[in-house]
């Protein structure tokens, strides 16, 4: 019995063993009208295999570049299409560069550094106000998913005033969201609203309207 570990490896593996024979089997044909005769049965039969994928423009074309990528850039035949450049598939796909910025808080997560950021940007009024009410609001949340045993508001809003570079203050009249809250449903658009909204939840510190 012979075994696939002991077979040479295919290089596109999802056409099977049987279209890797066919393709060496044609590299070997020395009439070059039937080598190209084969080769064309050969596509046809990929196609066959890949039916689901017909429909896209490049259908075709990506067949022939995969015969000779099969046959090791081996097959000297009458192609349709030019046929690929072996060093352009067989080259390594550039390095994905992370950035090295390192994050003061990482439980908050990379993006919210730039939402602060942006929000520092907006003039002072009443649409800032409630955009810093909102982002405190995330950060409590973000801070209770990592750590549930405890967290106090003064906490996260001095956390905030770390990341802004202490340009970000929640307004005085603005509460946070209780603990049990920030665990048990998402804050809803309504509570981040500005005071004179009819659903503004958040009043003075210590009550509720």
């Amino acid at each position: 019995m012979e075994y696939n570990t002991k077979r040479e490896r295919m290089l596109i593996p999802e056409y099977g063993r049987n279209i890797q024979k066919m393709i060496d089997y044609c590299i070997g044909i020395e009439d070059r009208d039937k080598r190209n005769f084969v080769a064309e049965a050969i596509v046809k039969v990929m196609g066959q295999m890949n039916s689901q994928n017909a429909k896209s423009l490049d259908f075709e074309q990506k067949l022939w570049d995969h015969l000779h990528i099969i046959s090791g850039f081996n097959l000297d035949i009458d192609s349709p299409y030019p046929a690929p450049k072996k060093d352009e598939v067989t080259k390594n796909p550039d390095k994905i560069v992370y950035s090295k910025k390192t994050m003061s808080f990482p439980h908050y997560g990379k993006h919210i550094e730039s939402v602060i950021s942006a929000v520092t940007e907006i003039e002072d009024g009443e649409q800032k106000d409630a955009m810093v009410l909102a982002i405190a609001n995330y950060l409590k949340k973000s801070y209770l998913s990592w750590n549930r045993e405890s967290v106090n508001d003064e906490t996260v809003l001095k956390n905030m005033a770390e990341i802004s570079g202490g340009k970000l203050k929640l307004n005085e009249e603005f509460q946070l969201i209780s603990t049990s809250e920030a665990l048990t449903k998402p804050l809803k658009q309504k509570n981040i609203v500005n005071k004179k909204s009819s659903n503004y939840k958040y009043s003075k510190k210590g009550r509720r309207r």
